[in-house]
């Protein structure tokens, strides 16, 4: 089920973004943040909340013995792409040790 819902997460928000980067090129995206205080807060608030995400990766990975640096290099240069990611590959990375 958990897999499923990420897969469902991800295919649209994945082809949202592919858009978005063609459209506006990757720092594009980031641009209108820099625009208003209104858009400064949605940056800020993203920022807080991948930066959140990263710790329980961090303490997660170390938990179950796996590798975090890629995820979290991702998460800092694709958003919540790394975090999705992390948690989809999950099983197989239990199924791998165990």
């Amino acid at each position: 089920m958990q897999r499923t819902l990420l897969t469902i997460v991800l295919i649209p928000f994945s082809a949202l973004s592919a858009v978005a980067v063609w459209q506006h090129g990757y720092w594009g995206i980031l641009a209108p943040h820099f625009q208003t205080t209104g858009a400064a807060q949605v940056l800020a608030d993203l920022v807080i909340a991948l930066s959140l995400v990263m710790v329980w990766m961090w303490n997660d990975a170390k938990t179950k013995g796996r590798k975090v640096v890629p995820w979290i290099v991702l998460t800092l240069v694709a958003g919540s792409f790394g975090p999705l990611l992390y948690l989809l590959t999950e099983r197989r990375a239990a199924r791998a040790q165990g």
